[in-house]
């Protein structure tokens, strides 16, 4: 650009060649405004970038790409935004870790933007800690605004949920619900759900414990509710909002690939079916998870895959701290015949106590040995 502009230059209406005396002083004249204003620019990003790396813990890499968002030519503004969080109870780690994510907060009016939004929060219940850890964790909710979506989402929730305690649980267990526009997911999936006749306690039991199985896309939760009525499950029943949660929290792939490994370990398509017909939760052990229970069960215990697909809820179990601990005492009984048959539920669903009263007290002279063995196994778990 510059070479053309030293090469022609206005002249009256017309458009010529310069002189070599007007072609100099035109190019040393744009040559050093253009000089100037990178140099300005240059400096301001230098000191955006210092300042993320310093104040906020950025990597290089990350500060550079952040200008990208955010430019502040003096310490001002980002400073006040930081010293306003200070103020109302957030950590410097969490600072950091939000600004990381959202680096735009920087250029926020504390005022005028970010403190309406913590008063409201505050003025339903919330403690500062509690604010605090919400926005750390989303803070996307801060660049939405209080009059147009934050406001307007918590009383659509809270229609349902009676409360304010209630509503800031469910806030508390899927932030992003005041983010998310309810008139295309949470609305249309609560009425079709209401229309498929499952009753409004369960339904709002959804909400207040699981409300991010309700915040899906509309036409992909449709898709879902008619699956699970097709595998046999019960609108009436509880059970059918499992189903329903269970679904929503993985893509068809991920449940493919879940399926596959129990079918590694000797179970049918129909065994996969059963088992999520009896226990819906067991599809969300992660495919590690699965493999571990599975390998202990089958290899440590000599179950039956078979058996286990009867039993699915072993599949909920925490594997070091219950299906470990209480399955080393019972490989001690079946090794010295003390055990004849397995009873899944029995030895590992149920409490500590009646576990202990069952297999392990009844034997006086293997009790210490066996509760040592429990105990050694329930502290490597810790």
């Amino acid at each position: 650009m510059f070479y053309f502009l030293c090469k022609v230059i206005p002249y009256g209406n017309h458009i010529g060649k310069a002189s070599p005396t007007i072609l100099n002083l035109v190019c040393l004249q744009k040559q050093g405004l253009f000089l100037k204003c990178f140099s300005s620019s240059s400096n301001g990003q230098s000191f955006t970038v210092s300042y993320l790396i310093n104040k906020c813990g950025f990597s290089p890499e990350t500060a550079a790409s952040a200008t990208k968002y955010v430019y502040f030519e003096n310490p001002e503004k980002p400073d006040s935004v930081i010293q306003f969080f200070r103020d109302h109870g957030f950590s410097e780690t969490q600072i950091s870790n939000f600004i990381r994510r959202r680096p735009r907060l920087l250029l926020s009016n504390p005022e005028k933007s970010l403190l309406p939004k913590l008063e409201f929060f505050k003025s339903k219940g919330l403690l500062s800690s509690d604010v605090a850890k919400i926005i750390s964790s989303y803070a996307n909710i801060l660049h939405r605004s209080l009059e147009k979506q934050i406001i307007p989402s918590f009383d659509f929730f809270k229609k349902f949920l009676q409360s304010d305690s209630n509503t800031i649980q469910a806030v508390k267990r899927f932030k992003e619900i005041l983010a998310s526009d309810v008139d295309t997911s949470a609305a249309p999936n609560i009425e079709l759900l209401r229309e498929n006749r499952v009753p409004e306690l369960h339904i709002i039991t959804t909400l207040k414990y699981q409300p991010r199985a309700l915040m899906m896309n509309s036409k992909r939760f449709e898709e879902i509710v008619e699956e699970v009525k097709e595998m046999g499950f019960n609108p009436l029943r509880l059970k059918f909002m499992v189903a329903v949660i269970a679904m929503t929290s993985m893509s068809k792939s991920t449940r493919a690939r879940k399926a596959d490994v129990y079918k590694r370990w000797g179970w049918s398509d129909n065994d996969v079916l059963a088992a999520f017909g009896r226990c819906p939760w067991c599809m969300m052990a992660s495919e590690d998870k699965i493999d571990g229970v599975m390998d202990f069960l089958v290899k440590k215990l000599d179950v039956d895959a078979s058996c286990i697909a009867k039993h699915p809820q072993v599949m909920t179990l925490s594997l070091d701290k219950r299906i470990i601990p209480r399955g080393s005492v019972i490989q001690v009984l079946l090794s010295k015949g003390l055990l004849k048959t397995l009873n899944l539920n029995k030895i590992f669903d149920t409490k500590e106590k009646s576990f202990l009263e069952k297999y392990v007290l009844p034997h006086e002279k293997e009790s210490s040995e066996l509760l040592k063995l429990y105990q050694v196994k329930l502290d490597l778990a810790r």
